[in-house]
């Protein structure tokens, strides 16, 4: 057997491994509630350490779903979105990054480094980004932009094809949000240079060669936890050569 016809094989494999465990996960989303960290604090917030490998980043792509599918959860139960049909959209989106949160979980397996209730959520912070219809829609279209950012950013350094697929199949997905919740603002929907947290002076140029509205730029994962931190949202210290 040739090593191309190995790699094939494993990628039809790990391929046929996802959709399986995409169907199983679909059933799970359906019966999302509030996250037990939305409800109450924990005492003590486990330090989240991502190593620079496969399993670090996957395990960091599942962190940014599991803030989505909490923010989700808690604007459609703030009741600060009172149009019915906005409300719904919000509903399903949260729908997706459950299933989304399912999926890595399984994917991942046993090299799941945290699981939901080691998150502590920030009560202020998440408040802040629930005050009112407009901060909501704005806080789901950067949280978007940005799982679009890190995906990009961090699958440049995968190498394992089952997580290669897991990170594509989830990428495009949330590149679909953002741009439905920006038509929703009434904005443009594709992200404009103003609107990035990244400027083109701090990209990195070694995974950004293309430039342009063609293109989406890719943020590394030092940044994305820069961004993340802004945000507020949760206590949980992060660090790991990953991110460092």
């Amino acid at each position: 057997m040739t090593l191309q016809t190995e790699l094939t094989e494993k990628a039809v494999a790990s391929r046929r491994k996802l959709l399986k465990w995409g169907l199983l996960g679909v059933g799970a989303a359906v019966l999302a509630t509030v996250p037990k960290p939305l409800m109450a604090q924990t005492s003590s917030s486990l330090t989240l350490t991502f190593n620079a490998n496969d399993i670090g980043i996957l395990n960091f792509a599942l962190l940014l779903e599991e803030l989505e599918s909490a923010f989700y959860v808690a604007a459609v139960k703030s009741g600060k979105v009172r149009d019915p049909q906005e409300r719904e959209y919000l509903r399903v989106l949260g729908i997706h990054e459950a299933t989304h949160v399912t999926f890595l979980r399984k994917v991942l397996g046993s090299n799941v480094i945290f699981q939901t209730n080691d998150l502590s959520f920030r009560r202020s912070g998440l408040n802040a980004l629930l005050k009112d219809r407009d901060t909501i829609l704005k806080t789901a279209v950067s949280l978007e932009d940005t799982g679009v950012h890190a995906y990009n950013g961090a699958g440049t350094l995968l190498t394992d094809p089952t997580y290669i697929l897991a990170a594509g199949s989830i990428v495009s997905v949330e590149a679909r949000h953002a741009a439905g919740v920006r038509a929703l603002l009434k904005r443009p929907v594709t992200e404009l240079d103003r609107e990035r947290s990244v400027s083109n002076a701090n990209l990195d140029p070694s995974i950004n060669p293309l430039k342009g509205r063609a293109y989406d730029e890719l943020y590394t994962p030092k940044q994305i936890v820069q961004i993340v931190g802004s945000l507020k949202l949760i206590n949980n210290p992060i660090n790991g050569a990953l991110v460092s």
